[in-house]
């Protein structure tokens, strides 16, 4: 075969002729944009592609598939860009593209929108609230709602109306047999389970569609803030309230550094805080109402930002914390409690983070309500039974703090361990070998992927994942 995948080389007459067969764009690395249209959002990710398919509708990620089998070639599926652990990209394979299958088509009347696989939260929030609906996105606007949503997909409005995974409706899935199928609960039972939450292990999904909630346009939402000194008493606080609230409430806690911006003052920017964030779905008295402790009984605020906001812009609050280019690396735990000794470790290590990067945040995202509602065997997701799902996120800009950064996400999530599920959030880690992917799903849940898996991809075509073998 004219080919030589280990070092990512093809025959120029054949990747010639296959690309007279597409419609979109194909890059090799001596295209003149090649260079910007490898990169993915996080900056620690340097891959190097022999080819780039930037897709201009699903025949093209079918074609895509289809040589991407015949040549045995390494497969990296881009929605969006953002996953943490680089996996839009490769290196010596090929990148099926699919930003520019990008368009959401709303039914109000339905409740339903209907969005393409290179969709980003931010469009899909967009065209979603111009009607007064939307449905649980991620925390970033630029986030991709395919790598999201497949992974489970936790935000706002998860403990009110279930997770991205929880509103999907159907998909359009190409299989590794290069063949476009309509999904969903009657097609394929089994099929439909495993994407809701075991990843992109299955098929590169073209159209998802969802189910669509009232929401907005306003909720009460929004940051408070607290000087670092008082994060003792605001965690404790914290962990005492939050399961106090109705699924009406989300919130989350963060330690981080105030970014310097406005409507942040500039006493507080610069400066180690703990924060929480709140989004409150309905009555604006009712949420500012339930909001009171964070002003009543933590500690003095040194910021408060809480009021009536456009839901479109509370989906956009962490942007500015999460510009494309970046250093990351990430490790995520389901915790259920943190005792005394749990809180002390937790801000021990939050000392330690700001000591080292001014970009890095610890967040304690709270669960429940309609998340844990859904049954635990309803959907692929793993996560369902947990209070809390943290994140640590380390972000940092140069090459030479790679391993400091990465040191102190590794010991602030082994401080976590002694308190946190078996179980990790996969969306959130930056490395999963395949005991963590065992650990998280169970080897029940694990061997009912791996029987789809072998169905539809008995050669493990789509392996750059948190890969479920088959």
């Amino acid at each position: 075969m004219a080919t030589n995948s280990a070092q990512g080389k093809l025959d120029p007459q054949i990747v010639a002729e296959w690309h007279a067969t597409v419609r979109g764009r194909l890059m090799t690395p001596e295209h003149p944009e090649y260079d910007t249209a490898r990169r993915v959002w996080n900056g620690a990710i340097d891959c190097f592609p022999a080819l780039i398919l930037q897709c201009a509708d699903a025949a093209d990620v079918v074609a895509g598939v289809r040589f991407a089998r015949t040549y045995d070639l390494p497969l990296a599926i881009r929605g969006g860009g953002h996953n943490v652990a680089g996996f839009g990209t490769c290196d010596g394979g090929l990148v099926l593209d699919l930003g520019a299958l990008n368009n959401v088509w709303v039914d109000p009347q339905a409740g339903v929108a209907v969005v393409g696989g290179g969709a980003t939260w931010g469009a899909v929030d967009h065209a979603t609230q111009a009607f007064g609906l939307a449905t649980t996105g991620g925390l970033v606007s630029t986030t991709g709602i395919a790598g999201l949503t497949l992974g489970g997909g936790v935000g706002w409005l998860m403990r009110l109306h279930g997770l991205a995974c929880d509103n999907l409706r159907a998909v359009d899935l190409v299989t590794a047999a290069g063949e476009l199928r309509r999904v969903n609960r009657d097609t394929d039972p089994a099929l439909f389970w495993a994407l809701r939450g075991g990843g992109g292990n299955f098929g590169v999904v073209t159209t998802f569609e969802y189910q669509l909630h009232p929401v907005g346009p306003l909720v009460y939402a929004g940051p408070i803030f607290y000087p670092f000194e008082a994060a003792v008493t605001v965690l404790d606080g914290y962990l005492r309230w939050a399961p106090t609230l109705p699924p009406t409430v989300s919130t989350l806690l963060a330690f981080l550094t105030a970014p310097p911006m406005p409507p942040i003052p500039e006493a507080v920017q610069g400066k180690p805080v703990v924060a929480v964030i709140v989004c409150h779905v309905g009555n604006i008295a009712e949420g500012e109402r339930l909001a009171q402790p964070l002003r009543r009984d933590f500690a003095p605020p040194a910021a408060d930002l809480l009021g009536p906001l456009p839901y479109t812009v509370l989906q956009t609050l962490f942007d500015p914390a999460a510009p494309r280019g970046l250093r990351n690396y990430w490790k995520g735990a389901y915790i259920d409690t943190l005792p005394p000794a749990g809180q002390a470790a937790l801000i021990r290590q939050a000392e330690a983070m700001v000591a080292r990067s001014p970009l890095s945040q610890i967040h304690l995202q709270q669960m429940g309500g309609a998340v844990s509602e859904v049954p635990l065997d309803a959907t692929a997701f793993a996560g369902r039974a947990a209070a809390y799902v943290a994140n640590i996120i380390g972000t940092w800009t140069t090459a030479e703090e790679d391993d400091v950064q990465k040191t102190w996400v590794r010991e602030t999530w082994a401080a976590l361990r002694p308190y946190a599920r078996a179980e990790t959030y996969l969306n959130f880690a930056s490395e999963a070998g395949a005991e963590d992917v065992l650990a998280t799903f169970g080897k029940e849940r694990y061997r009912r992927l791996a029987e789809v898996k072998a169905r539809l991809d008995p050669n493990n075509l789509f392996r750059l994942n948190h890969n479920i073998v088959p």
